[in-house]
C-alpha cells in the first residue's frame, strides 16, 4: 500500500512509538490521526506534524471505552473519507511479580492485585480487539480494504515480573493471526510488532529501573531501540502487501 493520500489512525500517538508512527505516515502524505487520552498532548503532536507540512488530526480516545472507540473510527471516515491503515498501540505497564514472598520468613507479602492485573487487560487487550474491531467495520464499510497492526511484545513469551503484560501481548499476536484470516476476504491484512525495550517515556517512566538496567546489558546490539526503528517496521508492513498473519520481532536480538 503506498499512504499517500490515505487516512492512518494510530493510538497511543501522542507521544513515544505513536507520535513516530503518526509522524513518519504524515511524511509518506498519508493524513494521521493523532489519539490519546484527552490532554493537551494531543494538540502538541499534530502542531508537531502539520508544522513540518504533514496533515494530522486529532481526536481524544481511551481504548478501553467502546463508545469512545466507535465514535473515533467514525470521526476518521468522516473527516477524511475513508481508513486506510489502524496501528493499535495504546498501552500501559503495571508490572509485578505473581507473588513475593519474605527471604527469610518464605512466606508470601505481596502478590500481584487485580488491579493490575485488569489495568492492563482493559487497555492492552480489550483495547486493542475493540480499536480492531471497529477499524475492520469501517475499512469492511469503505470498501477500500486497510491494514491492521498491533502492537505486541517480546514479552509474549513470558517475562518475569509481567504476568499480565506477558499474557495480553501473547493474545494480541493470537488475534493478529486469526483476524487475517478472516478479514482477508475484505483485501483487509493484519499483522503485528513486538518490540524489544524501546526508550520511550513509559518505559523509562514505569518500568523498575534495577530492571531495565539488567535488560540494557543484555540487548547483543548493545542498546534500547528507537521509536523511529518501530515507525519504520509499521510501515514496512503497510508497504509489502504480503505481509499478514505474523508478528515481527524488533528487539535488538534480545529474548525473554
Amino acid at each position: 500500500m503506498d499512504l499517500n493520500g490515505k487516512t492512518a489512525v494510530v493510538t497511543g500517538s501522542a507521544r513515544g512509538i505513536g507520535f513516530a508512527m503518526a509522524d513518519l505516515f504524515a511524511s509518506k502524505g498519508a493524513t494521521a490521526i493523532v489519539t490519546d487520552i484527552p490532554g493537551a498532548a494531543i494538540d502538541d503532536a499534530v502542531k508537531q506534524i502539520t508544522g513540518k507540512g504533514g496533515k494530522a488530526i486529532g481526536i481524544p480516545c481511551d481504548v478501553s471505552k467502546e463508545d469512545q472507540v466507535e465514535t473515533l473510527m467514525k470521526k476518521a471516515v468522516e473527516q477524511t473519507g475513508r481508513l486506510d491503515v489502524a496501528v493499535l498501540n495504546a498501552g500501559i505497564l503495571r508490572d509485578g511479580l505473581l507473588v513475593k514472598a519474605d527471604k527469610e520468613t518464605r512466606k508470601v507479602v505481596k502478590k500481584m492485585t487485580l488491579d493490575q492485573w485488569q489495568a492492563i487487560i482493559n487497555i492492552n487487550l480489550t483495547g486493542v480487539f475493540l480499536t480492531g474491531r471497529e477499524a475492520a467495520v469501517q475499512m469492511v464499510n469503505c470498501g477500500n480494504g486497510g491494514v491492521i497492526i498491533s502492537m505486541s511484545s517480546i514479552a509474549r513469551h513470558g517475562n518475569a515480573g509481567q504476568t499480565n503484560y506477558s499474557a495480553a501481548k501473547a493474545a494480541v499476536s493470537a488475534m493478529t493471526v486469526t483476524w487475517s484470516k478472516e478479514l482477508a476476504p475484505y483485501k483487509i491484512r493484519a499483522a503485528a510488532i513486538a518490540p524489544g525495550f524501546i526508550a520511550t517515556p513509559m518505559v523509562m517512566k514505569d518500568m523498575n529501573p534495577a530492571a531495565l538496567e539488567k535488560w540494557k546489558k543484555a540487548i547483543p546490539v548493545g542498546r534500547m531501540g528507537e521509536p523511529e526503528e518501530i515507525a519504520h517496521t509499521a510501515l514496512y508492513i503497510i508497504e509489502n502487501d504480503l505481509l499478514t498473519g505474523i508478528t515481527i520481532d524488533v528487539s535488538g536480538g534480545i529474548r525473554v
